[in-house]
């Protein structure tokens, strides 16, 4: 049903998977780590049976044209640009847009900076930045669950922890994910000569750009699950504070943090209810 394509953005190309009427209301998908926008599939093709048009990157470091090496490469303007230059690419003037993990990060900064470009927005497990870092400074369940990115930042370590052993701890970030197809294909991906690196640059790049962040205003619609091993509730119920349009706040009891793979047609309903299709 997803059509593939390339867009070249300078001197990277992403790799794009698109489906539904040409003429749908676009919708931007955007995955995070560590996944491709696989993850995405099953959501997109609901909603692009939906009469959607349904766009779906592998965004930066993930696409294999669009891996540079330095971590410099990887901020959260840079990779706010490859969604505004991928609609530029597509001939898109605004789009829906919804983001998961990083994904989310991402759309955040989006809605935030470039509200002109963006009709509505689903925030998918992470929430606003300012919130996620109130309760990383303030909620001591939100600061033990973080842990895990003071690894992810170090240089060298982080890959050897992740891809040792046939990669067996990568694997196992992905439980109780339930599509194994797409585990194996995160895999494949991030095993791949500078992949996982180019991964964890999101996380290396990471300064005050990432919280310092001024509240949306558009329509917005925040997904968060009761069994997500990352993101603590203290920061979920504080995001509505940066949200300065209509604004819904959806609760997934007892799903992971792997909204997209686990609870496709939950998300994709919530993602039409925003858009009111």
């Amino acid at each position: 049903m997803f059509e593939i394509s390339r867009v070249a953005l300078g001197d990277l190309t992403f790799d794009v998977r698109i489906a539904g009427p040409q003429e749908g209301a676009p919708l931007v998908l955007l995955h995070g780590f560590p996944e491709t926008g696989r993850s995405w599939e099953h959501a997109g093709r609901w909603l692009a049976e939906a009469g959607l048009r349904v766009v779906i990157p592998d965004q930066r470091g993930y696409s294999p044209g669009a891996r540079p090496a330095d971590v410099s490469s990887y901020t959260i303007g840079a990779l706010v640009g490859d969604v505004l230059g991928l609609l530029d690419g597509l001939g898109i003037d605004t789009a829906h847009v919804a983001g998961h993990d990083w994904g989310a990060v991402v759309g955040w900064h989006l809605a935030a900076h470039h509200p002109d470009r963006v009709r509505t927005f689903t925030a998918v497990s992470v929430p606003h930045p300012a919130a996620y870092s109130w309760a990383l400074q303030h909620d001591e369940d939100q600061k033990s669950r973080s842990a895990y990115i003071k690894l992810l930042r170090l240089e060298g370590k982080a890959e050897s922890v992740l891809l040792d052993d046939g990669a067996r701890r990568l694997r196992a970030m992905y439980s109780p994910m339930p599509d194994h197809a797409a585990v194996e294909e995160y895999v494949r991906v991030l095993t791949a000569p500078g992949a996982m690196t180019a991964a964890l640059n999101w996380y290396r790049a990471m300064g005050r750009d990432f919280r310092d962040l001024p509240s949306v205003k558009v329509p917005t619609t925040y997904v968060w699950s009761t069994a997500d091993v990352a993101v603590a509730r203290a920061g979920a119920e504080r995001c509505h504070e940066y949200a300065d349009a209509d604004y819904e706040f959806v609760v997934l009891d007892d799903v992971s943090h792997w909204v997209p793979e686990e609870e496709p047609a939950a998300l994709a309903e919530a993602i039409r209810t925003r858009i009111g299709q």
